[in-house]
C-alpha cells in the first residue's frame, strides 16, 4: 500500500525527521522498517541538491520520502515533488484557501506546472497521461497546522480539495497560544480539537510528540501518522546509551 492510500485509510504510520543535509543518512534511514522519512526543509539546512540527494537515495531503498518545505510556495512544492519525493509538508496553513492553494500546487491540472524530464517522470520514459495519472494516485499534499487562528477555521481547512492530511506543529500552536509547554491544558485542549474534528470530516491528521506515552491517547482521538524523533535525536540518544552500557565502575 502507498502512503497516499495508507492515509486515505487512516493505517497506522510512524516515521521520523531527518535534520542531516546527507544522502548517507537517507540511505541508512531508509534501511529500517519506518513507514516515512520526512526530510526538513524548513528547519534544517537543505538547498535544492541535498533535497534531489536525499530523495534519491530514500527512493533507492523503497522508503517514503516527504520534504517539509520552507513555505506554502509553489516552487517549493514544485522542487520537492519533481525530485521525486512523495509528498509535502507545508508549514503554517491557516486558512481553507491556504489549504486549497497547497492541494493545487502539489497536483497537475489545478496548479503545478509539468515537465516530463524530471525523476518523478523517470526522465522522460514515461508518457504524460501516466505521469499525469501516477502522480494523481501517489502524490501526498500534507498540511500542517500550527498557528491560533488555524483553530477558528478547522471547518474550512478540512473541506480544501487535494489535501490529504493535516499534521499538528504542536511546538509552534504551543508558542501561537501564549502557553508555557507543549503539555499545557490549552495546548492539549486544541490538539483534541483537531483531531475530533478530522476524525470528523474523514481526513487523516499526524503530528509529532516528544512523549511516547501519549501515543495511545492520540490514536483513539483519531490521529493516524507520527513523525517522531529525528537522525539527531538518534544519534544523541545512541551516544548516551553508549556511555551508560561503557562506564567502567
Amino acid at each position: 500500500m502507498g502512503l497516499k492510500a495508507a492515509l486515505r485509510d487512516r493505517a497506522p504510520l510512524i516515521g521520523t525527521f531527518q535534520k542531516t543535509p546527507s544522502a548517507v543518512v537517507s540511505e541508512v534511514l531508509g534501511q529500517t522498517g519506518l513507514d516515512m522519512v520526512c526530510l526538513d526543509a524548513e528547519h534544517a539546512p537543505f538547498d535544492r541538491g541535498d533535497l534531489d540527494a536525499c530523495i534519491l537515495a530514500l527512493r533507492a531503498a523503497s522508503m517514503s520520502s516527504l520534504v517539509r518545505i520552507q513555505a506554502n510556495r509553489p516552487e517549493y512544492i514544485l522542487n520537492a515533488l519533481d525530485c521525486g519525493a512523495e509528498g509535502v509538508l507545508v508549514p503554517h496553513v491557516i486558512t481553507g484557501e491556504d489549504a486549497a492553494a497547497l492541494g493545487g500546487q502539489a497536483h497537475f491540472g489545478t496548479g503545478r506546472g509539468y515537465a516530463g524530464s524530471t525523476r518523478a517522470a523517470a526522465y522522460g520514459a514515461r508518457a504524460m497521461p501516466e505521469h499525469i495519472s501516477r502522480s494523481a494516485d501517489e502524490t501526498v499534499a500534507i498540511a500542517q497546522i500550527e498557528d491560533a487562528e488555524a483553530l477558528e477555521c478547522l471547518s474550512d481547512l478540512f473541506d480544501a480539495p487535494g489535501v490529504d492530511g493535516f499534521f499538528i506543529g504542536r511546538a509552534d500552536l504551543t508558542v501561537s497560544l501564549g502557553a508555557a509547554s507543549p503539555a499545557a491544558p490549552e495546548v492539549i485542549e486544541a490538539v483534541e480539537m483537531i483531531c475530533r474534528q478530522g476524525q470528523e470530516a474523514g481526513t487523516a491528521i499526524g503530528m509529532f510528540t516528544g512523549q511516547m506515552d501519549e501515543l495511545a491517547h492520540w490514536r483513539a482521538l483519531g490521529a493516524s501518522f507520527f513523525l517522531l524523533g529525528s537522525d539527531h535525536g538518534f544519534v544523541k540518544a545512541g551516544a548516551a546509551n553508549l556511555l551508560a552500557e561503557g562506564s567502567v565502575p
